[in-house]
């Protein structure tokens, strides 16, 4: 065997033990730069997408908090209104039908519903246009997570509720129904950017 071959051996045995070392220093280092990330909680992942597209994502508690206040409000409003039918001899077959009943004005309220459904509709009640219209925004930017580009998305998804809404109450809805109507749209044009003209 000659010296060069075993110098060549001792070189490529060296240079191995000098990457692995290096190897093993760059995992090591690389570990405890990971573990000082998460120690503070931020842990950056550098993502393999090429695409430029931007992601939104809904915000789920937002619309959960949404949901679960709308459907309680709701219940509330049905029961009223039962309770109202009821005494005048009245039922509901459909949820339908308690729109229709409604639109056509021909019941008597006690005081109290009265009362109620006053404060309900008032300018800062539950069901006032402001809040309204407010919730409805909330709501849209929920789902898209706030992305201005999504603002006319969502604006004919709502268009197409409304005329939906319109259909099950069976004829024109209420003037405060039209007022809430035109405080989304606008509200939808100063989330998109438009600029509108007095």
């Amino acid at each position: 065997m000659s010296v060069s071959a075993i110098n060549n051996t001792n070189n490529t045995t060296y240079t191995s033990a000098i990457q692995q070392n290096s190897y093993k220093n760059d995992a090591a280092v690389s570990k405890a730069a990971e573990d000082e990330k998460k120690k503070d909680g931020v842990v950056y992942e550098k993502g393999t997408a090429t695409s430029a597209t931007k992601k939104t994502y809904a915000k789920e508690d937002v619309i959960a908090r949404l949901k679960k206040d709308a459907e309680d409000r709701t219940t509330q409003l049905r029961s009223l209104v039962q309770q109202m039918m009821g005494n005048q001899g009245n039922k509901i077959g459909q949820a339908d039908d308690m729109w229709k009943f409604l639109a056509k004005g021909d019941f008597t309220v006690s005081p109290e519903v009265k009362a109620q459904a006053q404060k309900d509709i008032a300018e800062d009640g539950y069901w006032g246009v402001e809040k309204t219209s407010d919730r409805i925004i909330e709501f849209a930017k929920g789902l898209v997570g706030d992305d201005p580009e999504k603002a006319e998305e969502m604006r004919a998804a709502f268009e197409k509720g409304f005329k939906a809404a319109t259909k099950s109450w069976g004829t024109k809805l209420p003037d405060i129904s039209q007022r809430t109507y035109d405080a989304v749209m606008s509200k939808f044009d100063d989330w998109a950017g438009v600029k509108t003209e007095a």
